[in-house]
Formats: C-alpha cells, sequence, structure tokens
C-alpha cells in the first residue's frame, strides 16, 4: 500500500467496516475487460479472513465468469463524506474507510450451507435471523468468496477548524 499512513492492520477495524459496509463489488475476469457487480452479502471468518456470502441467479453472467475463472476481488467502502476545499476545486477529497481482498469464488452445491449462506446474508442486511430452508435456497444460487489477501484503508474527515 503506498499511503502507508492510511492502512488499517487492526482485525477489530477491518470487521467493523465488512459489519457496516452493506454492498460488495465483486470483479471477476471477463476477457478483455473487467466485469464488476455489486452485490449484497453476509460474511463469516475462517482461519482470520472474512468469507463472504452472495446470492444471485441460478444461470448467468457472473456465474459463467466464476467457472471459468474463479480468481476474484471484492471492495467495499463506506463512512463516505466530502471533504470540502471552499474554491479550489484541486483540494477537494473524500472521507471514508474501504477493505479490498482477493480470493477464490465458488458456486455453493452442498444445501446446508446454501442455508446458512442466505442466513448470513440476511441478517447482515436485515438485522434479522430468518430460518432459510432448504426449498427457499434452492431457488436461488449462493457464492462463495474465501479472502486470501486482504487490505483496509481509511481517510479521516480533517479536524475541523473552529
Amino acid at each position: 500500500m503506498r499511503r502507508k499512513d492510511r492502512e488499517i492492520t487492526n482485525p477489530e477495524e477491518i470487521k467493523k467496516i465488512i459489519e457496516e459496509t452493506r454492498i460488495l463489488h465483486l470483479a471477476l475476469f471477463d476477457g478483455e475487460y473487467p466485469y464488476i457487480v455489486p452485490l449484497h452479502y453476509g460474511a463469516a471468518e475462517q482461519n482470520g479472513l472474512p468469507v463472504f456470502y452472495m446470492h444471485g441467479a441460478l444461470e448467468g453472467h457472473k456465474l459463467d465468469l466464476i467457472r471459468a475463472n474463479p480468481h476474484v476481488c471484492v471492495e467495499l467502502e463506506c463512512r463516505i463524506q466530502l471533504i470540502p476545499a471552499g474554491d479550489n476545486p484541486c483540494g477537494f477529497g473524500s472521507a471514508y474507510v474501504s477493505v479490498i481482498g482477493r480470493g477464490i469464488a465458488e458456486i455453493v452445491e452442498d444445501p446446508a450451507e446454501k442455508c446458512e449462506g442466505l442466513r448470513l446474508l440476511m441478517l447482515h442486511q436485515t438485522g434479522r435471523d430468518f430460518p432459510i430452508s432448504e426449498a427457499m435456497a434452492s431457488s436461488v444460487s449462493v457464492l462463495r468468496v474465501r479472502i486470501r489477501e486482504l487490505s483496509a484503508k481509511s481517510r479521516p474527515l480533517p479536524p475541523s477548524e473552529t
């Protein structure tokens, strides 16, 4: 990371960002151009790294790309706020926190894991722990991304002048 002064290494702070963010951007290989799709997600932890669960249609471009090359990148950001600079357009910026991870995407086939992935997704998105039946889970595909590399970054708001 070029800006070491903005790097977040505290696992608890990274976990807070993942809990606070609602949309994950999933980047896939698509021949000559990358393909990025915003998705709702739920998360678990495995060996100190996040595992993300997303859902979608039973067939489509995203699934085809994962089957062809499961190496993916995810990006999450929140706490976004404009940093104003008055009449100086070059001085504007944004406060934010973000997480970027690289990992392997898999289409979950196990019915029990599909239910658990959807339960985590609904818990994360709604705060409610819905029971998910195999019948419910069978109507969608569930993706799992196991993160192998992770970085996080923060640019806080500057102190206000009084």
